[in-house]
């Protein structure tokens, strides 16, 4: 079973937060929450049973159908993190991309070291 990050924090309940919002939106059950927020059904299931993280698209949906912030629909599951970390992998360039940069790089530089060379005479 894969985890993410979040699950092992020991105040991550996203039962919690679906709970509220079925309450709120006066939801009778899940399948009637993902409608609402126009996911499959499976999604909700999953986020149940920690095997997926409430992302931060479905996160911006419950606050465009509730109304409520952000901070607040984390509160509710949990989520105390102040600050986000991107992971290494993140931004990085691909290795096929960084060898063409790598490549377009010494191509410029060989051809401003001829430029230059003709400069000289």
């Amino acid at each position: 079973m894969a985890h993410h990050a979040l699950s092992s924090q020991e105040s991550y309940n996203p039962n919690h937060l679906l709970d509220i919002l079925l309450g709120k939106m006066q939801l009778k059950n899940d399948a009637a929450l993902s409608r609402l927020l126009e996911v499959a059904p499976p999604v909700i299931s999953k986020i149940r049973h920690h095997r997926l993280p409430v992302g931060a698209s479905l996160l911006i949906r419950m606050h465009e159908v509730t109304g409520m912030s952000i901070r607040d629909l984390r509160d509710l599951m949990g989520d105390r993190r102040t600050k986000y970390r991107l992971s290494d992998a993140q931004g990085r360039p691909k290795p096929e991309e960084k060898a063409a940069q790598q490549a377009a790089a010494a191509a410029a530089q060989q051809a401003q070291q001829k430029t230059e060379g003709n400069y000289t005479h």
